[in-house]
């Protein structure tokens, strides 16, 4: 773990893992490591009705429905499609179920623009190539191919960021759970063992850049996973992650629940006027999503661990909202300066507390970058 920088859900939770794996009878679909009661347990953790002797941590914050919809769609034959606006949680989850159904979420293929055919099939090892020529040796097997002979969960970040002709080449696999390697004479066909299937995201956001035709989507069972705007679900995540930061580092350093408060408060401000905005000149570029929250106060705690006096601060927190929310200028300068005068230097007369310093912290940042 220590010699990782960024551990994957399987090796960070394996003492869970194996635990779960132990006292586990319940019936496992295929080749699950843990059947789907467990591997929901793992994702949400235990509560005092589920009768284990240890406590399973919570590791997804969201709606239970989204976690077991998930869980009963990769018992089927058809794949997993996550789907939702920036920072609502779609890959973890993808992580988590991978890790506690397969042991192994490292399968993954990323889509962008420069994605192929061969990331989601097979490629070639020229030189073995040009040595013995095509064979099953010479073969380099994608991260869906090495899931589809393990009988695993193969994963694909951003969908719709590759291009259609790429996207197409998942419907064979989807529907005929074999991949065809017609450079080969004999023995050219791989073919997916139980306990395979694909768990995909989506953003919600980059409809329009290459979107999934409807054979595709036929293929996919779609959870739309929402953006959190219940606080205490907020507050939770915003924690869980914060302390995990801190424990990454070794970083002795308490988060005020006044300031947390004042960070929920803030995107709860600045989302209700972006949905009440005429335009998109008028939104800030940011999502606003619980992700951003995470990493706003991550780059506080981190200042103030690094640079400050080992105390996060009000105005160690506005100037890190104010930097990380702000990518045009001056639109987004503009739209943050509006909110602190309009709604900051109000509430600061009116509640006091961590506001004012707050304020004074945002109008600093604003006046640096200006």
């Amino acid at each position: 773990m220590s010699d990782l920088l960024r551990a994957p859900a399987e090796i960070k939770y394996a003492e869970e893992l194996d635990w779960l794996e132990s006292v586990d009878d319940n019936p496992k679909p295929f080749s699950w490591r843990l059947s789907p009661k467990m591997v929901r347990l793992f994702i949400l953790g235990s509560e005092r009705a589920d009768g284990l002797d240890r406590e399973i941590s919570q590791k997804w914050f969201g709606d239970r429905s989204f976690v077991e919809r998930s869980i009963v769609t990769l018992a089927s034959d058809r794949g997993l499609l996550l789907i939702g606006d920036p920072g609502t949680g779609k890959s973890w989850l993808a992580e988590l179920l991978s890790a506690a159904i397969s042991r192994n979420s490292t399968l993954v293929v990323q889509g962008t623009a420069g994605t192929t055919e061969d990331h989601i099939k097979y490629s070639w090892n020229v030189s073995m190539v040009i040595a013995k020529g095509q064979s099953r040796e010479s073969m380099i097997p994608s991260p869906i191919m090495t899931a589809m002979e393990g009988g695993a969960i193969g994963r694909f970040e951003e969908l719709t960021r590759s291009t259609s002709d790429v996207q197409d080449a998942l419907i064979s696999i989807l529907s005929e759970k074999y991949i065809s390697v017609p450079e080969l004479e004999s023995d050219n066909i791989v073919f997916a063992k139980p306990g395979f299937s694909i768990i995909a995201t989506a953003n919600s956001r980059d409809r329009g850049v290459n979107d999934l035709s409807s054979a595709l989507k036929r293929r996919f069972n779609f959870v739309r996973i929402p953006v959190v705007t219940n606080k205490k679900s907020e507050a939770e995540i915003v924690r869980f992650r914060t302390e995990e930061l801190l424990r990454r580092h070794s970083i002795d350093l308490d988060v005020p629940p006044t300031l947390l408060d004042v960070l929920l408060q803030s995107f709860a401000d600045l989302r209700a006027s972006a949905a009440s905005a005429g335009s998109d000149d008028e939104k800030l570029e940011s999502a606003l999503s619980t992700a951003e929250q995470i990493g706003v106060l991550e780059d506080a705690v981190l200042h103030s661990n690094f640079f400050g006096e080992h105390t996060l601060t009000a105005r160690t927190l506005a100037s890190s909202l104010i930097g990380s929310l702000t990518r045009r200028e001056p639109e987004d300068l503009a739209i943050l300066n509006k909110y602190l005068h309009g709604v900051v230097e109000p509430r600061s007369k009116e509640e006091g507390g961590s506001w004012p310093e707050f304020l004074e912290g945002g109008r600093d940042a604003i006046a640096t970058l200006s």
